[in-house]
C-alpha cells in the first residue's frame, strides 16, 4: 500500500502537477537543499528527492549539530532510493557509509581537498609554535598610541592574521587586551573587532584554512553545470567582487575604530567605567604556544606565508594555459597547485623553526599534528556534505526542482534570498562551515538553471557568482552574530568579555552591515549595476550611518 501512495505521488511530481503550496515549500527551501546535479538520466523521485536535504535542515535546526543532521540525510536518502522498502531501513544505514561516503573520499579532486587543508592546517601550528606569529603581532601593536590607534591596530592585526579565524581570534584576543584596556577601549569593542576580523577575513583570503573547504563545494557543484567549463578557483576569484558583507564588515570596523563613534548598546558599553567589566580569557592550545624564553620574529610567519602563496601562484600558471591571466587561472589545476605550494609552505617553516633553535622536532611535528587536528571537524563536515550531494545526483533532485523552480524566480531577487537563507541558516545552527556544505552544492546549479530560463549565459554570469559571494557572506553573518557559535563564544572569551554582552552590542552593527550588503550591493547587481558602483556607494552610505547614528562615548577626550 506505502509503494502504491509513493509511486502514486512520484507520478504527480513527474507529471507538474504541482500546487500553489508545493511551490511555496521548494521555494522557502531553495537555498536549503544540498547536493543537486543536473544529471539528465537520474531517476527522478519528484518531491521525494528533496525530503533528505530538508531533513537535514530541520534535524540540524533541533539538535544544534550538523554533523547528525547530514548523516541522518544521508540515510534517509539511501532509504528513498531503496523504495521506502523494509529492509531499505537498514540497507540505507550501511550504505550511507560504506557507499556515499566512500565514494565522496575515493574521488581524487576530494581527496586533494582534504590533503590540503590538512596542510594548511599543520602550517598554522608550526608558525604559532616558532613565535612567528607573535611576533606579526608585536610589530603591529607598537602603533597603539591612544584609543583610536589600540582599535584601528587591532583591526589590522585582524587582516594580518588573514589565514586561519580560529588563530585570528585567539591571537588577537588575547594579546591586545592589555592594549585596549589601557587606553580605555572596551571589551565589547575589543570583542567586536575581533570577531568581524576573523571570519571576513578568512573567508575573502586567497590562501587560508578555509580556501580548500570552499573550492572544494564549488568544484563538486560547477561539474554538474552541463557545458560549464570556468574551474572552481575562478569561479570563487570571481565572486570576491560581490562579497559586499564581508568587505562592508570590514570597513566598517575602520570606520567605527577611527571615528570612535558608536550607536546603540554598543555606545553604551564604551560609557561602562572598566572596573565594572567582567573579565575572562583563553589561550592557545599549550602544544602550539610559543616559548615565550626564545625570539618571537614576524620572519618566521611571513616568509612560509608568502612561499605558499608564491608556490601556489607558479602552480597556476604551470598547470595553466591561454594568453591571458584569466585563461590561465580559469584553466589552471587549483587542487594541483594548492597541494604543491602546502608542501613547500610546511617544509620551509619547519626547516626556519629547526635551524633557529625555536623547537625540537618532535615539538614541531607535535605542533603541525594539532594543527591537522584542529582542521579534523570541518574535513568530516565536507566528507558528509560531498556524500549528501551522491544521494540527490541519485535522487534526481536537481531535475525536479529545476523543472518546478527553474522559471519561477525573479533573476535579481536570487542572490539577496540566497543570502537571507545562508544567514538565517548559519544564524540557528551556529556554523557556516555547515552551512556552507548544505546551500552551495544546490545554489550552484539552481541559478545556473534560473540564469538559462532567463536567457542568460551561465559562463561569466555576474547571478551566479553574486550567489556563491552570497553563500559564503550569509553563513560568516550567522555565524559570527549567533550565541552558539563557537567562533562568538571564542571571541568573547579571548576578549575578556561578556558573552552575551558580545552578542547584544555586535548585532546592530552586523545587522547595518547586511542590510547595506543587501539593498546597496547584492540587488542592485543582481539588476544590472557595476559592481564598483555598489562598491562605493555602500561604503559612503555606511559613513552617514556613523555619522548621523554615531556618537562619541562621554569620556573620549580624556581617554584619547
Amino acid at each position: 500500500m506505502l509503494s502504491f501512495a509513493v509511486d502514486e505521488l512520484r507520478t504527480i511530481t513527474m507529471q507538474h502537477k504541482t500546487t500553489n503550496w508545493h511551490q511555496l515549500v521548494l521555494l522557502a527551501i531553495l537555498c536549503l537543499t544540498p547536493g543537486l546535479a543536473l544529471a539528465a538520466d537520474a531517476a527522478n523521485y519528484g518531491f521525494w528527492s528533496v525530503v533528505p536535504p530538508l531533513f537535514a535542515i530541520v534535524l540540524a535546526l533541533v539538535v544544534r549539530q550538523v554533523l547528525p543532521a547530514l548523516f541522518g540525510a544521508i540515510w534517509v536518502g539511501g532509504w528513498i532510493a531503496a523504495d521506502f522498502s523494509f529492509s531499505g531501513i537498514l540497507t540505507g544505514l550501511l550504505d550511507a557509509f560504506q557507499v556515499y561516503v566512500l565514494n565522496a573520499l575515493a574521488d581524487a579532486d576530494h581527496a586533494a581537498v582534504i590533503l590540503f587543508s590538512f596542510m594548511i592546517g599543520g602550517l598554522v601550528g608550526i608558525i604559532s609554535r616558532n613565535g612567528g606569529m607573535l611576533g606579526v603581532v608585536h610589530h603591529i601593536s607598537r602603533w597603539a598610541t591612544d584609543a583610536r590607534h589600540a582599535a584601528s591596530a587591532t583591526a589590522t592585526m585582524g587582516l594580518a592574521i588573514f589565514f586561519d579565524d580560529y588563530a585570528n581570534t585567539l591571537v588577537v584576543g588575547n594579546t591586545m587586551r592589555p592594549v585596549t584596556d589601557k587606553f580605555g577601549v572596551s571589551r565589547e569593542k575589543l570583542a567586536y573587532i575581533v570577531d568581524s576580523t576573523a571570519a571576513p577575513v578568512s573567508c575573502l583570503a586567497f590562501i587560508t584554512t578555509w580556501i580548500g573547504y570552499e573550492l572544494g563545494l564549488i568544484d563538486d557543484a560547477v561539474k554538474q553545470i552541463p557545458g560549464f567549463t570556468e574551474s572552481a578557483y575562478s569561479v570563487f576569484l570571481n565572486s570576491l567582487a560581490y562579497s559586499f558583507y564581508p568587505i562592508f564588515a570590514i570597513v566598517f570596523v575602520y570606520m567605527i575604530a577611527l571615528t570612535r563613534r558608536d550607536f546603540g548598546p554598543m555606545w553604551k558599553a564604551e560609557n561602562v567605567p572598566h572596573e565594572k567589566r567582567q573579565t575572562a580569557d583563553v589561550s592557545m592550545d599549550p602544544e602550539i604556544e610559543a616559548d615565550e624564553q626564545k625570539p618571537q620574529r614576524a620572519i618566521n610567519a611571513v616568509i612560509p606565508l608568502l612561499t605558499l602563496i608564491i608556490s601556489v601562484m607558479v602552480g597556476l600558471w604551470y598547470t595553466g594555459e591561454g594568453d591571458t591571466l584569466q585563461d590561465i587561472i580559469g584553466s589552471a589545476n587549483a587542487f594541483k597547485a594548492l597541494m604543491w605550494g602546502s608542501l613547500v609552505a610546511v617544509l620551509v617553516a619547519v626547516i626556519l623553526t629547526l635551524s633557529q633553535g625555536l623547537a625540537t622536532l618532535g615539538e614541531t611535528m607535535e605542533a603541525w599534528t594539532v594543527g591537522v587536528r584542529g582542521m579534523l571537524p570541518a574535513m568530516i563536515i565536507l566528507v558528509l556534505a560531498w556524500s549528501l550531494s551522491g544521494v540527490t545526483k541519485e535522487l534526481g533532485t536537481a531535475s525536479y526542482l529545476v523543472s518546478v523552480l527553474g522559471d519561477q524566480l525573479p533573476l535579481a531577487i536570487v542572490p539577496a534570498l540566497v543570502f537571507v537563507m545562508a544567514a538565517a541558516t548559519a544564524f540557528a545552527t551556529g556554523t557556516s562551515w555547515g552551512t556552507m556544505g548544505i546551500l552551495m552544492p544546490l545554489v550552484i546549479p539552481l541559478v545556473a538553471a534560473v540564469v538559462i530560463a532567463n536567457g542568460g549565459d551561465v559562463s561569466g554570469s555576474a547571478v551566479l557568482y553574486s550567489s556563491v559571494a552570497c553563500v559564503l557572506a550569509g553563513a560568516v553573518w550567522g555565524d559570527h552574530c549567533s550565541p552558539i557559535s563557537d567562533t562568538t563564544i571564542l571571541s568573547s572569551m579571548a576578549s575578556g568579555c561578556d558573552h552575551i554582552e558580545h552578542v547584544r552590542t555586535q548585532l546592530p552593527y552586523a545587522l547595518a552591515v547586511a542590510s547595506v550588503s543587501i539593498l546597496i550591493g547584492t540587488i542592485p547587481t543582481a539588476m544590472g549595476l557595476p559592481w564598483w558602483v555598489s562598491m562605493i556607494a555602500g561604503v559612503a552610505v555606511l559613513w552617514a550611518i556613523i555619522r548621523v547614528f554615531g556618537r562619541p562615548p562621554v569620556a573620549a577626550t580624556t581617554q584619547s
